[in-house]
């Protein structure tokens, strides 16, 4: 099977990766408690914003340590991430195999 030549950041399979995990987290944060709506919910979604956003924004970028230092980025949210996940489960919201499979599918983004 013949790879497809990349056009745009929407072409890379790590973004593909981090837009379906993205995907994933609006529906886990969507079943968190109202109480949490300033506080882990809002700072899971930022978060999960963040990881497409630097993938995209250093794509976009012209220099390639630029765009490395965006993939950083990324990277960083996602490790902000699994202590979100982790806060999660610590508080109950959810349990320790959804928690497991969170942490699992990050893995292929952090390579």
């Amino acid at each position: 099977m013949e790879k497809q030549p990349i056009r745009s950041f929407e072409d890379l399979d790590v973004y593909k990766l981090a837009r379906q995990f993205s995907r994933k987290l609006g529906d886990l944060i969507k079943k968190l408690p109202e109480e949490e709506k300033y506080r882990l919910k809002g700072q899971m979604k930022r978060a999960k914003l963040s990881i497409t956003n630097n993938i995209a924004e250093g794509y976009g970028r012209y220099h390639y340590q630029e765009n490395i230092q965006f993939c950083r980025q990324s990277r960083g949210s996602i490790c902000e991430l699994i202590d979100d996940f982790n806060e999660c489960y610590d508080e109950g919201y959810i349990d320790e195999e959804y928690l497991s499979s969170l942490k699992t599918e990050n893995d292929p983004m952090t390579q």
